[in-house]
């Protein structure tokens, strides 16, 4: 099983750290099936505090791709995630996109998301 998961700020970054070492564990202990996992960075949080410190501390695999968004317009910002990760959804073709919360970055995951009919992983809280 593929995933796609989508981060771009740090609450993110921490659930995605939980994810990723259950889907290590997982296979490890070669559990069927095995699952892998890609991951893209929206760039929504870039500076080195507030992203790449919790991939280098908490162990999160490198991004397949960073899309570089920053800080800008809501509606700007929202345009280049939706094109960012659409063109990965079509490289890529994930069995699964997980989503995260309720940051910038989780608007055009999901909707793109549905738009592909993947199916859906998305955790809301906590």
């Amino acid at each position: 099983m593929k995933i796609l998961t989508v981060v771009g700020a740090r609450p993110q970054f921490i659930k995605a750290a939980m994810v990723s070492r259950a889907i290590l564990k997982h296979n490890r202990e070669k559990r069927s099936p095995v699952i892998t996992e890609e991951i893209i960075h929206t760039g929504q949080h870039y500076d080195h505090a507030m992203s790449q410190i919790f991939f280098d501390e908490m162990g999160i695999p490198k991004p397949v791709r960073n899309l570089q968004v920053k800080s800008s317009l809501h509606g700007e910002m929202t345009g280049a995630m939706l094109a960012g990760i659409e063109a990965e959804i079509i490289s890529r073709k994930p069995d699964r996109v997980l989503v995260y919360g309720d940051t910038n970055s989780t608007l055009p995951a999901r909707w793109l998301r549905q738009n592909f009919m993947c199916r859906r992983l998305m955790w809301k809280r906590g």
